[in-house]
């Protein structure tokens, strides 16, 4: 094979490429005042685009101290604000009290909504411990804001009075004599620290909504109140007679702390019968969300927001859906499989267990 000549060959090369010249860059628009327009104007449009683009963020809580049993680190702690991290570094065997309160109040609110759509469900390893569904602000979220709180109450006031904690004990205010329907006693035994554990769990609780200072901090705030006067009021008075064959001369009286499952109920009661506000234009109280709408009192929950359908599965609602749920074939309440199914029908499972 002939290799082509001189001239050929030239004829078959690819012709060069030849780069166009680069143009002159063309002067930035002036803005109104004369100046030359800044690109940051630019830069703040699309960082402002891409926040109303990205889903909210779901913030961390104290509640994962439930999760960490006796590892309780201050610093390791995610969704402390400042204040509390000072005083869980101050008080680390109170930290140990909220985490078993952060347990208890969980099982309760479990029990509660058992038979529900909605049911308290947590998820593991996540340090929001609830999810999305917490961002909004629903009867469900002034329910769990509500029973959190009073967990705290009652696990620190308990350790109090069983001397699990070296800066406080019995209640102090409890001393010489008082009467009630059945005449006189004396104040004795060791009554339960409820201011105590009240003022701390204000203070703990309470931090990281003084904070932020906004409609969602203010609704929280309201439902903590309620959930601490709820464990104030099942306050029990317990008392031990004195005096010849146990006839009651002389009665000791103590003030006890009542079974948590009574707070459960009374909350849930108050979930219930929750009313929906609005935060007034000052932003330092509520107002009815509707015309017509009862005010809401000291003792009521409160929430903004219509709850999202937990009927099925909504990620960015935080919604998990009752698929694969247990549900009552022959209930008509909540529990039945009409309700927790959401019309969607079921399956029936019989199973045989023998017993002895």
């Amino acid at each position: 094979m002939l290799r082509p000549s001189g001239a050929e060959e030239a004829a078959q090369l690819p012709p060069r490429r030849v780069r166009a010249p680069v143009p002159a860059p063309a002067p930035r628009p002036a803005a109104p005042d004369g100046s030359p327009a800044s690109p940051r104007l630019s830069l703040a449009c699309l960082l402002l685009l891409l926040l109303l683009t990205l889903p909210a963020r779901v913030d961390t809580s104290w509640w994962y101290i439930g999760a960490l049993g006796a590892r309780v680190i201050c610093d390791n702690i995610p969704g402390l604000v400042s204040r509390q991290r000072q005083l869980c570094q101050r008080y680390p065997d109170i930290m140990r009290s909220v985490g078993e309160g952060a347990r208890e109040w969980i099982r309760e609110c479990q029990h509660q909504f058992r038979h529900h759509r909605w049911n308290c469900t947590t998820l593991d390893r996540d340090h929001t411990v609830f999810g999305r569904v917490m961002l909004r602000s629903s009867r469900e979220a002034a329910f769990v804001y509500a029973i959190s709180s009073a967990g705290v109450v009652h696990a620190i006031t308990r350790a109090c009075s069983q001397g699990e904690l070296s800066v406080c004990s019995c209640d102090p205010y409890t001393r010489g004599r008082h009467h009630d329907q059945r005449g006189d006693f004396d104040w004795g035994g060791c009554s339960d620290n409820i201011h105590y554990g009240v003022r701390f769990a204000k203070a703990f609780v309470d931090a990281k909504e003084k904070r932020l200072k906004d409609a969602r901090a203010l609704m929280n705030l309201h439902n903590n109140r309620c959930g601490r006067t709820a464990v104030r009021r099942f306050l029990k008075l317990e008392c031990k007679c004195h005096g010849v064959s146990g006839s009651c001369t002389l009665r000791t009286c103590w003030r006890a702390l009542s079974d948590f499952r009574r707070t459960g109920d009374y909350l849930r009661r108050r979930y219930d019968g929750a009313v929906q506000v609005t935060a007034t234009q000052d932003g330092a109280n509520f107002t009815a969300a509707r015309q017509g709408y009862r005010r809401a009192t000291r003792t009521d929950l409160v929430y903004f927001d219509n709850s999202p359908d937990y009927c099925v599965l909504d990620k960015a609602a935080g919604s998990l859906g009752t698929a694969g749920r247990v549900c009552s074939k022959t209930s008509k309440g909540t529990d039945g499989c009409e309700i927790m199914c959401c019309g969607r029908g079921y399956d029936t499972t019989r199973v045989t267990r023998v017993t002895q």
